[in-house]
């Protein structure tokens, strides 16, 4: 598997004269010194001095590739291709203009290969863990019909949708983790550091303490004597099921059937599941992918087993001429809505915009169920940590109150 860790392109500064005499200067990406005078002098420059750059010791390490890197990179090309720039130079300037050095690395390699020949499906092929079989294809479908253009646009606002549909599940899954963690930390610190302030007081009272304020005491000693166990055992924990998560795709199917039953998030993840599948099958259909074949690209793309075993079983339905709604309905996972307008799609033959419309629909309802969660989260977390400090701090008064009162 071909990875961006293998481009061995390096950065040269250089000077020279242009075709007029004039001395210029500047820095070039090539894999040696000779083929960076080579490329200098195809662009017109007579090469006086190359050599490479220096890198700081304490210079930062590249950052990594990101999924958001490749669709700013999608959306790039389109604006310099509809602008009428041609493709390698198109790939030149998007290059230059990269901050992250590996991604830019990762486009002057596509570029050396476009130039030596290859087609830009081709070259993209090469680096499958950036640019996944859906782009590609699209791609390819582009240039074999002579509409690169036009699906690169296609391909630019469909990452872009995606990237952005991603980022709202993430937001909707970090608010309940966070009230955990921040109540967890705020308890422990009680626990491991104020609730023994108290306790020495305690000592000189001579009376017995009240229920709540011994249970709390026992907390504190329980979590000063075994802190290091609890953490390691919850940290290890989490470790352990992501790891598990990774390697055992039962265990992950049946973390991803979990997620769809959840109160409010899993409403949202059925929402997005849907609104994925609609936007990727909306994008393939405008290429004229045939649907069969486009649904393998789709299933790849469901993140949820649930989803994707479902689309595959369509698939299958489709290559025996069963229509599409039908196969939806049957799934028992598409809301009637989503059925209905596939089904006007097939009847009027314009699925492809009445998916685009159901992945807009659904893409605006996770937004809204995102934002009322966060809504109703922000309180809850208040409430959470007022119960729960209020708590500790009410168990430590207890006695005072109570000393206070035999007087």
């Amino acid at each position: 598997m071909a990875t961006i860790s293998k481009v061995s392109l390096q950065t040269f500064l250089w000077e020279g004269k242009d075709r007029k005499g004039n001395l210029v200067k500047g820095s070039v990406n090539a894999k040696s010194i000779v083929l960076a005078k080579a490329q200098l002098r195809k662009q017109g420059i007579m090469p006086k001095r190359v050599k490479k750059e220096a890198k700081s010791l304490f210079s930062a390490r590249d950052k990594k590739v990101t999924p958001g890197d490749i669709a700013v990179f999608a959306r790039q090309l389109t604006t310099m291709m509809t602008a009428g720039v041609p493709l390698v130079q198109s790939f030149d300037i998007v290059a230059q203009g990269q901050e992250n050095k590996t991604m830019q690395a990762l486009v002057f390699n596509i570029k050396a290969d476009v130039e030596s020949g290859a087609s830009m499906s081709a070259a993209l092929r090469k680096h499958p863990a950036h640019f996944d079989d859906l782009f590609c294809s699209l791609v390819q479908a582009g240039e074999q019909s002579g509409t690169l253009e036009t699906l690169l646009n296609e391909i630019a606002t469909y990452k872009e949708k995606t990237e952005s549909l991603k980022a709202k599940i993430r937001k909707a899954m970090f608010y309940p983790i966070a009230v955990l963690v921040v109540a967890f930390i705020v308890t422990a610190i009680l626990l491991i550091f104020v609730v023994p302030q108290f306790e020495s007081l305690f000592q000189g009272m001579g009376s017995d303490l009240p229920a709540f304020t011994k249970l709390v005491v026992s907390l504190s000693e329980f979590m000063q004597a075994w802190w290091y166990v609890i953490f390691g055992g919850i940290g290890g924990a989490v470790f352990g099921l992501i790891r598990l998560k990774k390697n055992s795709q039962p265990f992950a199917d049946a973390l991803d059937k979990i997620s769809l039953k959840l109160p409010v998030v899993g409403d949202i993840i059925n929402k997005a599941a849907t609104a994925r599948f609609a936007r990727t099958l909306a994008t393939m259909q405008s290429a004229g992918v045939p649907l069969v074949e486009a649904m393998d690209s789709v299933s790849a793309t469901a993140g949820n087993s649930v989803y994707r075993q479902a689309i595959l079983k369509m698939r299958d339905d489709a290559s025996t001429g069963r229509r599409l709604q039908e196969s939806m309905k049957e799934a028992s996972l598409f809301s009637p809505m989503a059925v209905q307008m596939v089904s006007i799609g097939e009847e009027s033959g314009s699925l492809g915009n009445m998916l685009a419309k159901v992945a807009d629909y659904y893409e605006e309802e996770v937004d809204n169920a995102v934002d009322s969660l966060t809504s109703l989260m922000e309180p809850a977390i208040m409430a959470f940590l007022g119960v729960v400090v209020g708590g500790l701090v009410v168990a430590m008064y207890l006695p005072i109150f109570k000393m206070g009162d035999a007087f």
